[in-house]
């Protein structure tokens, strides 16, 4: 099964820190608004989202569909397919993706020590 591209959600008690922070480590902000509460750093394939005051936690996040660099993937399992999987294999959902749609979707599930999972389709 292709997931997409891997990054970390973290959710920041101060974005002006954690920023400078992972600066020091050689990441650079590749997208994302600080204004926002919110950057996306790089480095190298290394991806990590800063998220201040949006979810409780951190995040492991897939994006089907995309690499490492946000490009489109010539082939990938759509989102609603991953999800259908785990349906199947009776794992339960936090959030479910519309089934009906195609495009853009999302869902997320928890592992079995907590940590949640989410699977972010921008395609």
């Amino acid at each position: 099964m292709k997931l997409g591209a891997f990054s970390v959600s973290l959710n920041v008690k101060d974005i002006h820190a954690s920023k400078a922070f992972y600066e020091n480590l050689g990441f650079e902000v590749y997208a994302g608004d600080i204004e926002q509460n919110y950057l996306i750093m790089k480095n190298d394939h290394i991806v990590i989202g800063l998220f201040q005051g949006m979810f409780e936690g951190n995040i492991m996040t897939f994006n089907p569909g995309w690499d490492q660099s946000a490009q489109t993937l010539e082939e990938y399992n759509d989102v609603r397919d991953i999800q259908k999987h785990l349906k199947a294999q009776g794992i339960p959902l936090l959030s479910e993706a519309d089934e009906s749609t195609a495009g853009p979707a999302n869902f997320m599930v928890t592992d079995p020590d907590g940590n949640t999972l989410l699977f972010d389709q921008h395609v």
